[in-house]
């Protein structure tokens, strides 16, 4: 049997947008097909044609041309109509009709915009809903030359697809195609990227292919889209090598084609591809690093895609002619673990394995902690090492807060709300001066007070009380009192999660904030930083005095962790950085206060 690569066929815009053929669906396993379209009824017919891409399309040919309307698909004589799979808007919400939208049509100001590399670059996470009191795309674009002069490079954006309810994290989305009305739909996204790139600044999208959320899911009644019965952390897996696959694959490479040529974005960070089940010889995430590169040469500047992956596999970052998936990027948790427990002291859970400098050291000299190492929390050994002559460093992103670690903590707590200012600057410094490509969650640089919680808006009672139950089964592992877990559902959980953007101008706030300027101007003007391999990064370190210091070509940075001052050799010239007025630079030594750090050139 042959093996179809489905990144080696031609791609076209995700679906037509003009003609009648822009209603075209895939419904393999209907018997009868009918668009409702402006209020009428247009019966379907199989697509003619024998070839496999033609298998199970259904078509209307007498259908509206022309102007947008509101349509959806009656399937074996049921009155309901259901949402196009592919569909561009969901103004009504996602159980509603859709309604047709034209990308084309929007008349991009971007003709200087020549991208931007991974390597080199910053990058900042963010959530609309809760980045500014409106929680909209065009409100955000108001904050984008705030981002310009932080120094940032990219703003990635947490999953913007259609999701039932006003506000939520993104990952329950159930329309891939569509951008959430509430954001302010396609329209308000194409002009957020115009904006950003005037800024000087990439936009990087949060995508979900490994499932759909509860609620909105019409895929099924459409065809095999998902495997049932073998199923992820969220329920069914979707559909990548079973039968019918050939389909659910190329709905997944259009989607990943309307985000990187209708939109116009940077790059695509890639949502838990560890949860993407896929038998094939050929890989999804294979087909996509072929098919970015493809639309890469398309466009004339650089696209890139980052996975969040917990395998600590680097085949994800391997060319794909050394049998890699040829990825730009990857995140790195244990970074994040690293720097988290020794700035913290927290060593519960998946942290108890990183709970000393070596750790620390290990991971900025290796990429990966856990390399083939023992895991104490997965009870078992788990990852590989890097080749360091096939990976750069920058192909990790590496922070010491995201999302993730703040969002999926009980209460929701940011580092900023328990650690003073001097913990905080040493994990500012590990991030923007280490080997890595650093990215940081909203608010994290001038250290928001307020906390970053799980919050839904289910609006079918059942479900939100089954995810409120499921959040409190997911922290006992942790070891964290269910009683302080806040209920996702009430309105406070979601309107307490959005930025004071006041604390920014006041006291330790714009002290902290102004680090931050320095660290990534720094880092700009410091190629060493951003430009050797990691058989360049050289550590040293001591865990009872609690200092490390490491060493990336003419730059060093020297750290003390610990809560009384320690006196360092000094073989740099020059001060770039101090974090603390009480830093001392005399003759050969470097005294370092409590919670303090330095970076020297030679």
């Amino acid at each position: 049997m042959t093996q179809t690569n489905v990144a080696a066929q031609p791609h076209q815009a995700a679906k037509p947008v003009r003609g009648a053929e822009r209603f075209d669906v895939w419904a393999p396993e209907a018997g009868a097909v009918t668009l409702l379209a402006g209020g009428e009824r247009y019966p379907m017919s199989r697509r003619p044609g024998n070839a496999p891409a033609d298998q199970g399309w259904w078509t209307a040919p007498d259908a509206p041309t022309g102007a947008d309307v509101d349509y959806g698909y009656l399937l074996d004589g049921d009155e309901t109509p259901l949402p196009d799979p592919r569909t561009r808007r969901q103004p009504d919400g996602v159980h509603a009709l859709s309604r047709t939208f034209d990308p084309s049509a929007h008349s991009w100001q971007e003709a200087a915009w020549q991208g931007r590399e991974l390597q080199g670059a910053v990058i900042y996470e963010l959530h609309l809903g809760t980045f500014t009191p409106e929680g909209t795309l065009d409100a955000a674009a108001g904050n984008l030359d705030y981002l310009a002069g932080l120094g940032i490079d990219f703003v990635e954006l947490l999953p913007v697809n259609a999701f039932n309810g006003t506000h939520n994290w993104g990952y329950d989305g159930v329309q891939w195609f569509a951008v959430h009305e509430g954001y302010g739909g396609p329209a308000a996204y194409q002009r957020f990227v115009d904006a950003a790139h005037a800024a000087g600044i990439g936009v990087i999208q949060d995508v979900v292919y490994n499932h759909l959320g509860p609620s909105g899911n019409y895929l099924p009644r459409f065809g095999p889209y998902l495997k049932h019965g073998e199923g992820n952390t969220w329920g069914d897996s979707v559909n990548l090598d079973g039968p019918g696959s050939d389909h659910v694959r190329k709905y997944i490479l259009d989607n990943l084609t309307m985000w990187l040529r209708d939109y116009r974005v940077d790059g695509l960070r890639l949502d838990a591809v560890h949860a993407l089940k896929d038998e094939r010889a050929v890989h999804i995430l294979e087909d996509f690093g072929a098919l970015a590169d493809e639309l890469s040469a398309e466009a004339g500047r650089p696209l890139t895609l980052i996975a969040e992956s917990d395998l600590n596999n680097p085949r994800l970052l391997y060319p794909r002619d050394a049998n890699g998936y040829g990825l730009a990027g990857q995140w790195s948790d244990d970074f994040h673990h690293a720097v988290h427990v020794n700035v913290s002291g927290e060593t519960t859970g998946y942290y108890s394995d990183f709970d000393s400098l070596g750790a620390l050291a290990k991971v900025l000299q290796d990429g990966f902690f856990h390399d083939g190492s023992y895991s104490s929390f997965r009870e078992r050994h788990h990852g590989r090492p890097i080749d360091f002559s096939a990976v750069l460093p920058s192909a990790l992103v590496v922070c010491s807060q995201n999302h993730d670690q703040i969002g999926n903590r009980a209460t929701g707590d940011r580092l900023s709300q328990t650690l003073p200012y001097g913990s905080l600057a040493l994990a500012a410094v590990l991030t923007l001066t280490g080997p890595f490509t650093p990215m940081l969650f909203m608010g994290e640089e001038y250290g928001a007070t307020t906390p970053w919680q799980f919050f839904t808006s289910h609006p079918e009672p059942e479900l939100g009380k089954a995810t409120a139950e499921g959040r409190i089964k997911e922290f006992e592992r942790m070891g964290w009192d269910p009683a302080v877990v806040p209920d996702p559902q009430d309105p406070e959980t979601f309107t307490r999660s959005k930025l004071n953007w006041a604390e920014a101008s006041d006291g330790e706030h714009a002290r902290l904030l102004e680090l931050y300027r320095s660290l990534i101007a720094v880092r700009r003007s410091s190629p060493d930083l951003t430009k050797l391999g990691f058989e360049d990064t050289a550590v040293e370190f001591d865990d009872d005095a609690r200092w490390l210091r490491y060493r990336r070509g003419a730059v060093q940075v020297l750290l003390n962790f610990g809560d009384q001052a320690v006196t360092l050799d000094r073989p740099g010239a020059s001060v770039l950085l101090a974090t603390d007025d009480a830093v001392r630079v005399d003759g050969g030594k470097v005294e370092l206060p409590a919670l303090s750090a330095v970076v020297l050139s030679d």
